[in-house]
């Protein structure tokens, strides 16, 4: 239908006996078929339309008895009896390979999915940096390895709830660049912390505190909204085990905290680090004060305004 020299299309609504005409504009949309556009835009829109997005954290182990962690946004449960499970990590669109996960389900018919909360959220992301095969994410990370009871891999100590189970079917969706990879995985056993649990014995959702993912940088966190964290870079960082032990120990930075500082590429040389601190006298009196919880939530402070690299200097000044 043209009305006044604009397409549209007519919605009747019926109400009782009142009949009410809507004209819809058409110009304010754009439609698409996904065989016009390159995989990457294509996998850009799907990611910024279908959201929040569970996030599986992936714990497999290969046939040498390597951990492996990786998580995935690609998942939900699909079953209750039997308790099913399917996640799909997508072979890669820039050079169609695979993901360690995959081939480690290939060789070892197990996994645990981890629950992500927002304690653990910059450790997780972390955790997505593609280090090389057989480097220990759990390390990179700094989460804790926490036995299984009926499977290999290794369960996320730090996760509210964890799924131990049994690959029942890899489901291949095609052989592409972008193409997903269906797991299946029955649940055997389940643990759940029992700080999250409510009193009428269910799981309190404000309790667990979960995240998912949208689309680009973006998360949501229930009943809070939006928050962004940084994609990690594609040159590998250095990992939450390279931290200084007295960093890493510390008792007022936390999990992501240690992710954020885990996530850079190199550390900043004494000369920046000196330049730094001298060009403010606070930052300069703080130091010399030798206070190292005071130095430990200053530079917790840049973290909360992203600014990681000041962290560090903060931290390394002598």
């Amino acid at each position: 239908m043209i009305i006044n020299g604009v397409q549209s299309t007519g919605l009747l609504i019926l109400n009782r006996i009142q009949i009410t005409y809507i004209c819809i504009t058409m110009n304010d949309t754009f439609s698409i078929l996904p065989s016009d556009i390159p995989i990457q835009k294509l996998h850009a829109y799907l990611l910024g339309a279908i959201g929040p997005r569970p996030i599986a954290f992936a714990s497999t182990i290969d046939e040498h008895g390597r951990p492996n962690l990786s998580p995935f946004s690609f998942f939900n449960v699909f079953s209750a009896n039997p308790p099913i499970l399917i996640f799909s990590p997508a072979r890669r669109v820039r050079d169609n390979t695979t993901k360690h996960t995959l081939e480690n389900v290939q060789k070892v018919k197990e996994v645990v999915i981890n629950v992500v909360n927002y304690d653990m959220v910059q450790q997780m992301s972390l955790s997505s940096t593609e280090y090389a095969e057989g480097d220990n994410e759990f390390l990179k990370a700094g989460l804790s390895m926490l036995k299984s009871d009926l499977i290999k891999p290794f369960r996320v100590a730090e996760s509210p709830v964890q799924f131990e189970c049994k690959v029942t079917k890899v489901e291949p969706l095609g052989a592409e660049g972008g193409t997903g990879n269906l797991i299946f995985s029955e649940v055997m056993k389940i643990h759940i912390d029992k700080a999250i649990i409510g009193d009428d014995g269910n799981i309190d959702q404000f309790k667990i505190d979960q995240v998912a993912r949208m689309g680009g940088n973006w998360y949501s966190r229930a009943n809070q909204g939006l928050f962004e964290v940084p994609k990690p870079l594609s040159s590998l960082g250095i990992g939450v085990d390279s931290i200084p032990e007295g960093i890493r120990t510390s008792k007022v930075l936390t999990g992501n905290d240690l992710g954020m500082l885990g996530n850079v590429e190199k550390l900043p040389s004494q000369i920046q680090i000196t330049d730094f601190i001298n060009s403010n006298d606070s930052l300069k009196a703080l130091i010399n004060s030798n206070d190292k919880l005071k130095v430990h939530r200053k530079a917790q402070e840049f973290l909360f305004k992203n600014e990681v690299l000041s962290a560090w200097k903060v931290l390394l000044a002598k």
